[in-house]
């Protein structure tokens, strides 16, 4: 399906992983009834934890027509900075991961289109941040992450998106300031037989009202903080 794969920088002369490739097709929405949120319209993605590029780590997102959406190929063991690609290789989003002021802060700021190495000295804003919520008390919370527009300076209860549920049984909800779900991570079912792909493989739902490659930017976040 894919000879080459161009990076935001450099095209990879490099044939990917051949069982990937016909493996990926195996992972489009053939009932897309079984990925339909609370929502009139929405985005069904499948989302694949593994690069495409050999010896890379990282992310495909395929639609639900088989294409090939979004892309995260990471060259260098950086798990600070991640670059969010489209299927052709051009960057939307550089997610990075802010230094930390105390032993428990645990914060991203993302950033429009490809920013350099070291982003979290930029001179450019952030378009958004978000916030893994750390429980130290152990109580009994749903909330695990908040999302704040541009440097994320305000409290928990000025915050743009909740994030609730559990990532590591891919099982989340972002809600907006309404509590309307504007994104979903859901466990990914095969259309025949009710067998269930795993962790790797699961399913995104988006709402129409936001961005599929700002649900994306969260998903890689989430993969971070709770991986």
């Amino acid at each position: 399906m894919l000879l080459f794969l161009k990076s935001s920088s450099r095209t990879v002369h490099q044939d990917p992983d051949q069982e990937s490739v016909i493996e990926i097709n195996n992972y489009r929405d053939d009932d897309n009834n079984d990925l339909r949120c609370c929502c009139c319209s929405s985005t069904s993605l499948t989302v694949w934890s593994k690069s495409l590029v050999y010896g890379c780590n990282g992310f495909t997102v395929i639609g639900s027509d088989g294409s090939l959406v979004y892309r995260v190929d990471n060259y260098s063991d950086n798990p600070n900075q991640i670059l969010l690609m489209d299927g052709s290789g051009n960057p939307i989003f550089t997610i990075c991961r802010r230094k930390k002021l105390r032993l428990i802060d645990d914060n991203w700021l993302v950033y429009k289109g490809e920013v350099g190495k070291y982003c979290d000295s930029s001179s450019r804003k952030p378009i958004f941040c978000v916030k893994k919520n750390v429980n130290i008390l152990k109580t009994k919370q749903s909330a695990i992450a908040y999302v704040y527009y541009n440097n994320g300076k305000a409290s928990a209860k000025g915050c743009a998106y909740v994030i609730e549920g559990s990532y590591k049984h891919r099982s989340c909800k972002i809600l907006d300031g309404t509590r309307q779900v504007v994104a979903e991570i859901k466990r990914k079912q095969s259309s025949t037989g009710g067998v269930s792909f795993g962790l790797e493989v699961f399913a995104l739902v988006v709402n129409a009202v936001v961005d599929p490659a700002f649900a994306m930017a969260i998903v890689l976040l989430l993969d971070q903080m709770f991986h």
